[in-house]
């Protein structure tokens, strides 16, 4: 055990604990939304704190698959952000909503709202996030797996609980500040230590240097249809509902999207050098920090680490306490004439955080479970979410919108549980034939609604003439 590391990080949980208790908020709105006074600087912090949290993952994914990485983790992600900018931020802050649910149950009604509810409580429970903390615990102080899943979750549930989304968005300003450094100080190190960018480029293997990592088409494209999850993403919602103005919701995702460029340049290339220094690691997962124990001053590397926990914990808590909040604010709305709404958003962050320790410790798998519950969301709530946007008669109806949702969740469910030895049926991504099944029930509710329009006026020129 590094005591530089150990010493880094108890400090960072000390600050992590004083920024807790000195957002103390009271009021609902002002514990679930800050207020609605996000400026442009806390909303770019929390929003691009909270969109990366997967640090091991695309570790792992630039170790295995090299460059291809940018083309799969990044760039879907920024041409989706850069569409819910110009299409969505502005009319989401707009909106009387508080939440994903509150819109669909505004535009579709309170069926559709409660499902949709459901869909964003499987999206905002974090297991990936609680399993890549857990992950980090055992790899710096050496806690077993289960217990450090644990321990991470409860400590994270604690320092968010008091302050609710102020407490969340003045941590991930810390994150913010310690995620970009800690990448800054390491990549420079790696590249000197592996002789310079050229010589880096030159050690990589064939296959890191394409396009596709030589995964293939499908396996890249995918992800281009999995990144239409922002466009339903529930933090990103939250963010542009605590906006100060529609404004301030639209600038900040266009300024987020150049931080995560220069994010996934630092990370991207950073994995690239731990595969030409590192190139027979038996787990690809330890990229970052073994590659920070090989080439970084001991300072350098708890500086690293605690910049690696600061990515995985701004996403982990973002989303310990949206899950908490559609509890206390979506999952049952009758709840909130009769009871505190707060006090069912603390007993939320438990219940969520319980789950997310569950999910991760069945699982264990980072990527697989980014890949399923991002399938069976994203083509669950795309078109419904997107069109309740829209023109009234562009949209779906109500009963319609809430048969598409359920059924496109229950389509993408079964191809999952379907697969076999990693392959689905007919070689077919589960996303695909999902939001297939949406977009029939969309246009064929459009159809139908035309055709009884016009036997409508058929009907009235009869009368007329």
């Amino acid at each position: 055990m590094d005591i530089v590391v150990v010493t880094a990080l108890a400090v960072y949980a000390a600050a992590l604990l004083l920024i807790g208790r000195l957002t103390r908020t009271g009021g609902q709105l002002e514990y679930l939304l800050a207020g609605r006074r996000l400026t442009t600087a806390p909303f770019v912090a929390t929003l691009v704190a909270t969109w990366y949290g997967g640090v091991l993952g695309v570790g792992e994914y630039s170790y295995r698959f090299g460059i291809s990485n940018w083309l799969v983790m990044g760039v879907p992600y920024y041409l989706a952000a850069l569409l819910f900018a110009f299409a969505l931020a502005r009319r989401a802050r707009a909106s009387a909503s508080l939440s994903i649910p509150d819109q669909l149950a505004a535009t579709y009604g309170p069926v559709a709202g409660r499902l949709g509810a459901l869909l964003v409580l499987l999206v905002a429970t974090p297991a990936a996030y609680v399993l890549m903390l857990g992950e980090l615990l055992g790899i710096y102080l050496g806690i077993p797996l289960v217990w450090a899943v644990i321990v991470g979750t409860a400590f994270t549930v604690v320092y968010v609980a008091a302050g609710g989304f102020r407490s969340v968005v003045s941590t991930n300003m810390l994150q913010f500040v310690l995620m970009y450094l800690g990448f800054l100080i390491a990549l420079p190190f790696a590249l000197h230590a592996a002789g310079g960018f050229s010589a880096m480029w030159a050690a990589l293997p064939p296959a890191s240097r394409t396009w596709d990592g030589g995964l293939g088409f499908q396996a890249v494209v995918v992800w281009y249809f999995i990144a239409m999850q922002t466009l339903v993403e529930p933090t990103f919602y939250q963010r542009c509902y605590a906006a100060e103005t529609p404004a301030v919701a639209r600038r900040g995702v266009l300024i987020s999207v150049a931080f995560w460029v220069l994010f996934d340049f630092l990370t991207t290339f950073t994995g690239l050098a731990a595969r030409a220094l590192l190139p027979h690691l038996p787990d690809p997962v330890l990229s970052y920090p073994e590659l920070g124990r090989l080439v970084l001053p001991p300072l350098a590397n708890a500086l690293f680490a605690v910049g690696m926990f600061a990515t995985v914990m701004s996403t982990a808590h973002s989303y310990l306490f949206l899950g908490a909040a559609t509890i206390g604010h979506d999952v049952v709305p009758e709840i909130r004439a009769r009871v505190d709404e707060r006090r069912w958003t603390m007993a939320g962050l438990l219940l969520v955080g319980a789950a997310a320790v569950a999910l991760a410790l069945a699982l264990r798998s980072v990527v697989l479970i980014w890949h399923d519950i991002g399938s069976i969301v994203t083509s669950a709530l795309l078109l419904p979410l997107a069109l309740s946007h829209a023109p009234e008669r562009l949209r779906f109806r109500r009963w319609p919108a809430t048969v598409a949702m359920l059924l496109t969740a229950m389509v993408a469910t079964g191809w999952i549980l379907a697969r076999s030895a990693g392959r689905y049926p007919f070689g077919i991504e589960p996303i695909f034939p999902a939001l297939a099944v949406s977009a029939v029930i969309w246009i064929s509710d459009l159809g139908m609604r035309r055709m009884q329009h016009g036997r409508a006026r058929s009907s009235q020129s009869t009368v007329d003439s």
